[in-house]
């Protein structure tokens, strides 16, 4: 099939000469798709749609997405970007009845769904999947384990009658075997990796100005956080002597320790020293918290962290808080937090940020937070200039009265809406904002604080310069664990794009000898 004939089905779009490229790729093989946010993944799935329907008609295409807005979002764009009576397109979500996605099933030609609608129904014996000839697993980085994407991609493999596979990421993770087990779940054939240094993608994108904004790390603050440390070295020193506690004691570590001595408990061992370090393990999970709070976000996220452990152990929630907020260096610490509070001191990331967005005054702007409390003080605080900015935040309530907070789906949408129109000059968001949504393109993109996922932080980039020039500035406070998470990040973004290389030239490795015993065998 010529591509003049799937591009005479395209509604005033034209593809770029590397879409093109990977369809061609993607016609012939179950492929791993990999273009930064905005680079137009959904096109080539569109015209791979386009070519599978034409080549079987009858046969059904599955377009999957991880939450309801983004598998609604692109079956928006296939009805965008298709002639109106190409094919019968229906949205699948667990609002609609088994019973009713059973008939829908049977009519539709292509179908948008969240994975867990299909597994559910495949589970039920619903329908097959016998008469589909594309599954498109976008954000396919979840497809890993046995999250309901690799079922449905197992099943699909089991009952097609001509399978055809589309992984869709920006960022498949630095991982290789992650990798690998991405490529054997979805059984992948060919990888297709573009980044914004790739010569055939340059031509069509804006130059990208990267800042690393640093602030020093105030000495008022290194006086709390060397309250802090106090506790967690007691804590840290305890586990070790009960031999709980193996290695350095980093949150990852921590979080192990913390599950392995629960799953003990729930296994039925009450043994003294299991149910005591259960306990101290929970209060340096607690410290060690407050201690990035410290660094990296806000003296008022931390205040309300604080704030909400008296409160638990008020309520006697936990003995392990109780005990915490009873250590005196806790006291003392909350009590120069409250005197920093009160003159007017907040951590200087703050200010720096204010500098920088009054410095781009009406310019659209995306500024990314891992914590709500600080999304809720960078929005407060940039209105007060004058400046209109809003939380983008997930659903999830969260707090209580009039702090509670979580925006539905409907909420977001409209907060889009609403920031796409320039009534909104600055959107602060948690990492809702990162993945999938159709935020629009911004003039600048502000970490607060960097990240150590090169997943996320390719995510969150990929928001700004692509139709016109952007800024990408993430902050940074010297000495902390902000230095070690952008390094983090940094290293390994570049170990995934080495392990993607390895993996592509494996698979043709691959396909060459596979391509070698069938001519063998047609010699025979």
């Amino acid at each position: 099939m010529k591509m003049q004939d799937i591009l005479k089905y395209l509604k005033d779009i034209k593809p770029r000469k590397y879409q093109q490229e990977i369809l061609e790729t993607a016609v012939n093989k179950n492929t791993l798709v990999i273009l930064p946010t905005g680079l137009g993944k959904t096109l080539v799935a569109l015209m791979l749609a386009i070519k599978q329907q034409i080549k079987f008609p009858g046969e059904k295409i599955v377009f999957l997405a991880p939450t309801r807005p983004l598998a609604e979002q692109h079956l928006i764009s296939f009805k965008k970007n298709l002639p109106e009576l190409f094919a019968q397109m229906e949205l699948f979500t667990g609002k609609t009845k088994a019973d009713k996605r059973k008939e829908l099933w049977q009519r539709a030609d292509i179908v948008f769904s969240t994975p867990q609608c299909i597994s559910n129904d495949l589970k039920k014996n619903l329908y097959k999947l016998d008469n589909v000839s594309l599954l498109i697993e976008d954000e396919c980085h979840r497809c890993i384990k046995n999250y309901s994407y690799t079922f449905i991609a197992h099943k699909y493999q089991e009952q097609a009658k001509n399978p055809r596979i589309l992984g869709l990421t920006a960022s498949p993770g630095h991982q290789k075997e992650n990798i690998d087990q991405i490529c054997k779940n979805l059984d992948i054939e060919a990888v297709e990796v573009r980044t914004r240094d790739s010569p055939d993608v340059k031509p069509y994108l804006q130059d990208l100005k990267f800042d690393l904004s640093s602030v020093d790390f105030p000495l008022e603050f290194n006086q709390i956080k060397g309250l802090i440390k106090l506790i967690l070295d007691r804590k840290i020193t305890e586990l070790k002597n009960r031999k709980l506690l193996f290695g350095p004691p980093t949150k990852v570590n921590l979080l192990e320790t913390q599950h392995k001595l629960m799953r003990s408990i729930a296994a039925g061992n009450k043994h003294f020293n299991i149910l005591s370090g259960a306990s101290v393990c929970a209060q340096a999970i607690k410290v060690q918290h407050a201690i990035e709070l410290l660094e990296t976000q806000t003296l008022y996220s931390l205040n309300s962290y604080l704030l909400d452990l008296v409160r638990q152990a008020t309520a006697n929630k936990s003995k392990a808080v109780q005990n915490l907020v009873r250590q005196q260096e806790f006291i003392q610490a909350r009590e120069r937090i409250s005197e920093l509070i009160l003159k007017g001191i907040e951590h200087p990331k703050i200010f720096r940020l204010l500098e920088l967005i009054k410095k781009r005054k009406n310019k659209r702007i995306l500024v990314f937070a891992q914590f709500r409390d600080t999304v809720l003080k960078i929005c407060k605080e940039i209105n007060k200039l004058g400046i209109s900015a809003r939380t983008f935040i997930g659903q999830a309530k969260k707090g209580t009265g009039k702090e509670q907070t979580g925006l539905s789906q409907k909420e977001q949408q409209d907060l889009i809406r609403e920031f796409t129109l320039g009534n909104i000059q600055v959107l602060v968001s948690t990492s809702i904002g990162e993945e999938g949504l159709d935020i629009p393109e911004v003039s600048a993109v502000i970490f607060y604080e960097p990240v150590p996922s090169a997943i996320r932080k390719i995510q969150r980039a990929g928001r700004t310069a692509r139709l016109n020039k952007g800024e990408l500035i993430i902050l940074m406070t010297k000495k902390t664990r902000d230095e070690a998470y952008h390094w983090a990040a940094f290293n390994k973004e570049k170990r995934m794009y080495k392990a993607l290389e390895n993996i592509k030239d494996s698979l043709t490795s691959k396909n060459q000898e596979k391509s070698q015993k069938n001519l063998e065998s047609f010699k025979k």
